[in-house]
């Protein structure tokens, strides 16, 4: 993929992906992937949210390409649509081999997030 299709803006999460993190063959593990998706999600809903979120649903998850020990993954969250609790972030990871410029999306997947309390009880989001 080319350098235009990259989402704008700048990463949320940017990781190297490292041997603990990948299966004997070299081939990072999807649970590793994933649980960094979250975190980028999270961070981007959290803002939006103005306060603390779980995670309710992970929505489309689809593997498009490997990640390698030593590729360095970018990891990107657009809010697609706030609702009265809840925020619908697609989040998509990018890697870089180690010695290119070039980019790829490897990952991409739609998280949705609850707002929720001191109490973990679903509260409304600020609409504005």
């Amino acid at each position: 993929m080319s350098d235009s299709s990259i989402p704008a803006g700048e990463p949320a999460i940017r990781v190297i992906a490292m041997p603990a993190d990948a299966n004997p063959s070299g081939d990072i593990f999807g649970g590793w992937l994933l649980a960094h998706m979250d975190l980028a999600g999270a961070s981007a809903a959290q803002r939006r949210a103005r306060g603390r979120v779980a995670t309710v649903a992970v929505d489309s998850m689809k593997f498009h390409l490997p990640v390698h020990v030593g590729d360095e993954v970018s990891i990107y969250a657009d809010i697609l649509s706030v609702g009265r609790s809840s925020i619908r972030i697609m989040v998509e990871a990018w890697r870089r081999v180690r010695a290119a410029e070039d980019r790829d999306r490897v990952t991409s997947a739609v998280f949705v997030f609850v707002a929720i309390d001191d109490d973990r009880r679903p509260r409304p989001i600020d609409p504005g």
